[in-house]
């Protein structure tokens, strides 16, 4: 079928440029510093329809020159969600229908949808993003969604009316890998125990992401209805040794192995082992433990913070040592700004909350006192090179540009890399170079009875990445059980 370019269009443009593309209000940068509240405020009925109505359900790509076949809409998701048959029904007012669509392939959205970077999945493919228009803002319309469902009495399906399978699986970890193994092994009747080595449950979700990002309140909610549906959760239960292993290879039927990408990356610097260097994830730790006691008893309280890093990591503690009441806070970063991994977003939220940036310094020595306390960080300036046929460019160092950068306290978030455990060898799980978990397709590892995936598998990635491992581990396993979905 073939249409006139101009014709359509001018009913494009009629239909859908007079709706401006909105994403979620965001509190003034004053007042949302002074505490760890959530920064978005979710969208009302009115504004998701409104954003939902920009949905194009109707060709685009003639009218812009996009070289390609016609299609309707374009998506990023790995867990290939119905996303628009789901803000179809939105839009509609059909929440129930919406709700579950939103849930059949995803085992947390509203969880996701506030933690995903939606820019570069989902919106990103979003066919409008290709256009002046501007994509579709699909995370805060899932996030309404399911909110919404939750307020109308709505509850996420964990099989309550399966007859038990008489099967068991363990699960190792409790972040968004290990989370979505859990819920679609439950969905068929099979009994689940999730082993968790700290306090609470969520993994990163919990203890990795800030408070401000995503309310512990919404991961717990997930895990209490789990719980009310059969789950057990084990907390303060690390499996640390080669015992506890065969323990679980004797009681379980299966076991899924989600222990994340825990260990962070050194820098090599002089010194590094100095009070007061820390690695990102004992910060980000520390400081929602704080969140969680309302005790603001912090050991970055009126201190000067230097985070070496540019990720997503680096940003979410920098914002946090704001928050807990840090006297300066700045982020050294070897590259420009261009070439920050990070999520552009979180890098202006965070300059509009004081985060001061420095770039194109390389950090080369940590300098101490008599009492081995950090005093300051010595830096080099840096520049780049013409990109070389690859489109790299060379970091090069500018000699003579060394200089000291006063500070108390040291964060490191130079990224995040696996660990061998002392059981993965009474296992008999396979690892690769870098001790990551080796599996097939189906997230098997060389164990047939167990499974893995996550960033046990991957390296450190998304919650999004980690969710689809999960689900795709236990239809794996689900059907090594003989149970039909």
């Amino acid at each position: 079928m073939y249409y006139d370019n101009g014709l359509i269009k001018d009913v494009m443009k009629e239909k859908y440029a007079k709706i401006e593309r909105r994403i979620q209000v965001k509190r003034d940068a004053k007042s949302r510093v002074s505490d760890f509240k959530p920064i978005y405020k979710e969208f009302t009925f009115t504004e998701a329809k409104e954003q939902g109505d920009r949905c194009l359900q109707c060709p685009i790509e003639p009218f812009y020159g996009i070289e390609s076949n016609i299609e309707f809409c374009r998506t990023g998701c790995p867990l290939h969600n119905d996303t628009l048959e789901w803000i179809k029904h939105t839009r509609e007012g059909k929440v129930e229908d919406a709700f579950e669509l939103s849930n059949a392939l995803s085992p947390f959205p509203e969880i996701l949808g506030r933690v995903c970077p939606q820019d570069s999945l989902c919106q990103g493919s979003c066919t409008l993003s290709r256009t002046e228009f501007g994509s579709v803002t699909i995370g805060g319309i899932e996030v309404y969604l399911n909110e919404e469902a939750f307020e109308k009495g709505l509850r996420p399906y964990y099989g309550e009316d399966k007859s038990k399978s008489g099967k068991k699986v363990a699960i190792i970890g409790s972040g968004p890998a290990g989370m979505s193994c859990a819920t679609f092994l439950l969905r068929t009747g099979i009994e689940v125990e999730v082993f968790e080595r700290a306090d609470r449950a969520g993994g990163l979700l919990t203890y990795g992401i800030p408070n401000f990002k995503i309310d512990k309140d919404v991961i717990q909610r997930r895990y209490d209805w789990m719980i009310e549906a059969g789950l057990k959760v084990h907390l303060n239960s690390e499996i640390k040794n080669e015992e506890q292993m065969q323990g679980l290879l004797n009681d379980f039927d299966a076991i899924f192995v989600a222990v994340g990408a825990p260990s962070g990356r050194k820098s090599g610097m002089k010194n590094e082992e100095a009070k007061g260097v820390y690695q990102v994830m004992d910060i980000l730790t520390h400081i929602q433990k704080n969140v969680f006691e309302s005790f603001y008893d912090s050991i970055l309280q009126k201190k000067n913070i230097v985070v070496v890093g540019g990720g997503d990591s680096a940003m979410d503690a920098l914002r946090a040592s704001v928050r807990i009441g840090a006297e300066s806070v700045k982020c050294l970063y070897r590259r420009d700004e261009a070439n920050m991994p990070g999520s552009k977003k979180e890098l202006v939220n965070a300059r509009e909350e004081g985060v001061e940036f420095q770039f194109l310094v390389s950090p080369k020595e940590i300098t101490i006192d008599d009492d081995n306390n950090v005093t300051g960080i010595i830096c080099q300036n840096t520049k780049l090179s013409e990109p070389d046929s690859s489109g790299r460019q060379k970091l090069n160092i500018i000699e003579g540009s060394e200089h000291t950068i006063p500070c108390d306290i040291i964060v490191l978030a130079l990224g995040f890399d696996n660990v061998k455990f002392p059981w993965f060898d009474t296992a008999k799980i396979e690892t690769g170079k870098w001790n990551d978990i080796i599996v097939n397709d189906e997230k098997r590892t060389s164990n047939a009875k167990i499974f893995s995936g996550g960033d046990a598998v991957r390296g450190a990635d998304l919650a999004v990445t980690s969710a689809l491992d999960g689900r795709t581990a236990a239809y794996t396993i689900i059907k090594d059980f003989g149970i039909y979905l």
